[in-house]
């Protein structure tokens, strides 16, 4: 039965709460307020699948011993434009956050920087990092492979992860420009939140059962493959975001990661993340008023059936506006797992 109501709690309360258990779990307190604050991003948008109510499950993998809580994380190599980061199998959330800070730095001095990121874990939504780079006056661009869900084309078994990438893009008065999306029609959190939410089916042609065949039980979709964006298209995107994270990165090959939810094993997650400044290119200021002009022009075109036009990152500001002055949704489950952890590390629960 689908849940009715969700409770909505206040981004800061949710945010402190997440720190206070990363912290009691062991994480220095610095690390565990980036993780809580890149978990709540994603709650603050509406994507409660990659909000605080993962936080039990990075758990888990800790203390199933296939995660590290709070390792040093280091810069392994470096040039005037590029790096690798070793985030020794600790948080992706906290390397991703260095990475990208990094990846900054380097180009408002050269224009434009890479940083890889190696021997990781899941970083929350690819689209905060991005972001993060438009709020600096920054293009960011950000890449992560994932675990096997999606077939190569033509192909019978799944070897691609849903593999997203997120560009993001400063104006000066729009609201700023942020895709991010997955390879997949949607990502796997997607579907494990109308678990959450108690439905029992999904939209057809989201996904693929173990046998290869369209499904609509979300159970079988798990155990089974996604459906990529566009055919062979998102296909062959998604392998070549892998060859840009795990391959140039040295991690793994194609299919060697492991999924968030085995707790047999380690994920060995790579993420890639590059930064433009436009002042190296017509310069800052002119390049976000014509970002503003083609944002507005946008905005003001006249929809097609009703509602409104919108552009990548319009819904998730307004969902942002709403999340602030109401607070983020969180589902019933996702709130008593976030409880349970609390427990385990002798802390009073949220609600």
């Amino acid at each position: 039965m689908q849940r009715s109501t969700m409770p909505r709690i206040e981004l800061s309360r949710l945010e402190d709460f997440a720190t206070t258990i990363l912290h009691h779990a062991g994480m220095a307190e610095e690390n565990a307020s980036t993780v809580a604050k890149v978990m709540c991003a994603a709650d603050r948008i509406g994507l409660g699948s990659h909000g605080v109510a993962r936080l039990s499950t990075y758990l888990e993998r800790v203390r199933a011993g296939v995660m590290e809580i709070d390792p040093e994380v280091v810069v392994t190599s470096e040039t005037a434009s590029v790096a690798t980061v070793d985030a020794a199998n600790g948080f992706g959330q906290v390397a991703a956050t260095l990475a990208m800070n990094l990846a900054m730095d380097k180009a408002r001095r050269t224009g434009i920087a890479a940083v890889s990121v190696k021997n990781s874990n899941h970083f929350g939504i690819a689209g905060h990092y991005a972001r993060t780079a438009a709020e600096n006056r920054l293009i960011g661009i950000v890449m992560t492979n994932a675990s096997p869900a999606l077939p190569p084309f033509n192909a019978k078994d799944k070897l691609l992860g849903t593999n997203p990438v997120a560009i993001g893009v400063p104006s000066l008065n729009q609201p700023l420009a942020v895709l991010d999306m997955s390879s997949t029609l949607v990502a796997r959190g997607k579907i494990r939140r109308h678990l959450e939410e108690g439905r029992t089916t999904l939209p057809r042609g989201w996904a693929n059962d173990a046998q290869g065949r369209p499904t609509t039980d979300p159970h079988e979709a798990l155990k089974g493959s996604l459906a990529p964006i566009g055919g062979p298209k998102g296909a062959g995107l998604a392998l070549m975001i892998d060859l840009l994270t795990g391959v140039l990165s040295g991690t793994t090959v194609t299919g060697d990661v492991g999924n968030l939810l085995d707790a047999s094993r380690t994920a060995k997650t790579s993420h890639l993340m590059i930064a433009l400044d436009p002042d190296k290119f017509i310069g800052g200021t002119a390049f976000g008023e014509l970002v503003d002009t083609v944002l507005a022009t946008i905005s003001s075109m006249e929809p097609a059936d009703g509602g409104r036009v919108y552009y990548p990152g319009l819904v998730e500001h307004d969902r942002s506006l709403d999340a602030a002055e109401n607070g983020a949704d969180i589902t019933n489950e996702g709130l008593d797992r976030l409880n349970r952890e609390a427990s385990i590390y002798g802390l009073s629960p949220l609600v």
